[in-house]
């Protein structure tokens, strides 16, 4: 028969474990957007960066249901090239409209 402050110090080892393993996951969306000249593109939100036709975007900022990304973030956050509405999936990059949907 195991020891109770021996079984203790087990489920407390474990739980510990546990909750690292759980902090070093890392949470992100997959998006296969198109648009009138591309039939598929995929983009990555992982974190405070989008991944998308090989470029690392950084989160800006948010304005209402508006996301904003760039490689550089500008002063002003509706400057930046990229822009992500989450809810209709309406993505804008460098003035081009894609139409995404989450995987």
């Amino acid at each position: 028969m195991i020891q109770p402050a021996l079984q203790l110090t087990r489920l407390t080892l474990l739980a510990v474990s546990l909750a690292l393993t759980a902090c070093e996951r890392e949470s992100y969306s997959t998006w296969s957007c198109h648009s009138a000249t591309e039939v598929k593109a995929t983009m990555i939100l992982r974190k405070a960066v989008m991944e998308f036709q090989d470029l690392k975007l950084d989160y800006c900022g948010s304005l209402g249901n508006q996301s904003y990304f760039d490689v550089r973030c500008p002063g002003v956050i509706q400057e930046s090239n990229t822009t992500f509405a989450p809810a209709s999936g309406s993505l804008v990059n460098q003035g081009q409209q894609y139409q995404c949907t989450a995987l």
